[in-house]
């Protein structure tokens, strides 16, 4: 079959900080079948080779099924945190961004807007 490229941010919007040197990224599908892409492909692994310029330590993710999202936390990304690195983004607010422009392949049937559940 074959797919349709998009960005991962035409499936799902985010939010992201931080928490001293870590830093969360929640990820929030807009449908729940674009909760389900999300729970079998973006994995822990996927986010942490994504982001490894920063060079986490380890991602951990965490599901929240009733919310349609996933949240991820990239631990020892952020350089020291907010108070000690000198990095533009000491916080992280960034990442969530960073990580919706990551190009994605899905099904073309896959109803990845609000309003396309049956």
């Amino acid at each position: 079959m074959d797919s349709t490229q998009l960005l991962l941010g035409d499936l799902a919007h985010g939010r992201s900080g931080d928490k001293g040197n870590h830093a969360n990224i929640a990820v929030i599908a807009y449908t729940k079948a674009g909760f389900v892409w999300l729970r079998e492909h973006l994995t822990a692994d996927r986010v942490q080779g994504y982001f490894a310029t920063l060079k986490p330590s380890r991602v951990v993710r965490y599901e929240a099924p009733n919310l349609l999202a996933l949240n991820f936390v990239l631990h020892d990304v952020l350089a020291g945190g907010a108070s000690r690195s000198l990095r533009t983004d000491t916080q992280g607010k960034t990442l969530a961004l960073a990580l919706l422009r990551m190009p994605i392949s899905v099904d073309p049937g896959l109803r990845v807007r609000r309003g396309e559940d049956a």
